[in-house]
């Protein structure tokens, strides 16, 4: 049996339950054209990962997913190549060891059921993202980990003794590294 309340503001239920479909679907439109607009701006998306984790990955012909997934709940990248030594200064400085650069596409992601949207930037597990740019850039956030077949390719990433990112190779040379 239905409650008497419900008729009397029944049009309120309706009423929420038809902006909140609308407000998620206008949403999930403007995700789309971020997403086409990024794509023609910058074919590429870009992600830093630990060259023994992706080995791993590798060599058991696995899904990678980063340390901060599970708190993040997307693997992060970006498409501005310009921004890859600045996330990994920022973001990295203090994770010992050699690290690599992946190059996919949205269409490389999706070819392993991986969708791949664009967004504002998010804290890397408890770091906040509040390096220059963070403001005016969107970055892809892949909604999933990363299978070997949806990379093309693995750029060499070139550091420091301090942990400072210098360069990423055929992407970003070490005569940029100052931006």
């Amino acid at each position: 049996m239905i409650p008497k309340s419900f008729f009397k503001h029944w049009h309120t239920i309706f009423l929420l339950s038809f902006v909140s479909q609308y407000c998620v679907a206008a949403s999930e439109a403007n995700t789309e054209a971020n997403t086409e607009e990024y794509i023609e701006k910058y074919p590429y998306v870009y992600h830093l990962v630990q060259k023994d984790m992706w080995t791993e990955a590798l060599k058991t012909n696995s899904t990678y997913f980063p340390p901060t997934y599970s708190q993040d709940k997307f693997t992060h990248a970006t498409a501005n190549p310009d921004f890859l030594l600045t996330i990994g200064n920022h973001f990295y400085p203090d994770v010992k060891g050699e690290w690599l650069c992946l190059r996919m596409s949205v269409d490389s992601l999706a070819s392993t059921g991986v969708r791949t949207i664009f967004e504002g930037t998010a804290p890397v597990g408890d770091k906040e993202a509040n390096f220059e740019g963070t403001d005016s850039e969107l970055f892809p956030h892949i909604l999933g980990g990363i299978h070997p077949s949806a990379v093309l390719q693995a750029h060499v990433v070139s550091r420091n003794s301090e942990g400072r990112f210098l360069a990423v190779s055929d992407i970003v040379d070490g005569d940029e590294a100052g931006k």
